[in-house]
């Protein structure tokens, strides 16, 4: 099936720009030409928000250094999500800062700001009456990034090569998987050439094959594109398996943040409950 091929990556694995950066393929360099991001740092300090009653975050303090994959990882209804969205600015927070590249966020004109923040929601956002290629090119062309639309459609190719979707272009988003619209967002993501690109869980509600191959995109991301990563997630595999350091979200506050393996060897109950299913006596 379609969306069980994948994309194989140099190291022999499944994923994103190791099919389209090998032996010189011209699609996929069209994409890793025209990216120019400079990764940035993000600086997460004493935030808070609540609605209503409900207190979701309570103070969160986070400090992401430029080009790293950080994972947020954490039970399901903790924050996570809501979380990016200050980051991006969609939601105001009630307290505290998030500065990206040392400017604050501009959540009165969100997108307005001096850097290029993506996301890759977990609905996808696509719009089902556009094509994929329609989808993908809609900031190309909103933006009027090129005058030539011969180049917007190299690289909206180029794009959807890089995630295992090259034949897809005249598709409607209605007749695809979850997985495939996934990839097909964050490619939409990547033509705005951002420099942090937000995936909110990128693998909920897919099959185990489907969650490698979103995983191993992430990751040949980060080995090829110059870009800071954050991937908020309750998936504890895909924390361990792509990220740089991980940062433990419980009860509206980070309560450790560290390489994969200080978090598996974390003493902290909140953590240690969390992981331990996944990290028990029979795993590795």
């Amino acid at each position: 099936m379609a969306e069980q091929e994948g994309i194989r990556r140099e190291n022999g694995g499944n994923g994103g720009l190791g099919a389209a950066g090998r032996e010189g393929n011209h699609a996929g360099n069209v994409l890793l030409g025209y990216l120019k991001s400079a990764p940035v740092g993000v600086n997460i300090s004493g935030l808070t928000k609540s609605f209503g009653q409900n207190r979701v975050l309570k103070g969160v303090d986070l400090g992401i250094e430029p080009g790293e994959t950080v994972v947020i990882l954490g039970k399901s209804g903790t924050g996570k999500s809501v979380l990016l969205r200050h980051i991006i600015g969609l939601e105001r927070p009630d307290g505290g800062s998030i500065l990206i590249g040392g400017e604050p966020v501009e959540y009165d004109a969100p997108g307005k700001g001096e850097h290029v923040v993506a996301m890759v929601f977990q609905s996808s956002a696509l719009f089902n009456s556009l094509t994929v290629a329609d989808n993908v090119g809609l900031y190309l062309k909103e933006h009027k990034v090129f005058k030539d639309d011969g180049k917007v459609r190299q690289i909206v190719s180029s794009a959807l090569e890089i995630v295992g979707l090259s034949e897809k272009e005249d598709v409607m988003p209605s007749v695809l998987s979850g997985g495939m619209k996934r990839r097909v967002a964050t490619a939409r993501a990547l033509v705005m050439n951002p420099d942090l690109l937000l995936f909110d869980e990128p693998t909920a509600g897919l099959d185990p094959m489907m969650t490698r191959t979103i995983g191993d995109l992430i990751l040949d991301l980060k080995q090829k594109v110059e870009m800071t990563q954050i991937v908020v997630t309750h998936d504890i595999d895909l924390a361990f398996y792509v990220a740089d350091r991980i940062a433990v979200l419980s009860e509206g506050r980070i309560i450790e943040f560290g390489p994969p393996e200080q978090i598996r060897d974390c003493a902290k109950h909140a953590v240690q409950e969390f992981i331990t299913p996944q990290f028990g006596e029979n795993r590795r």
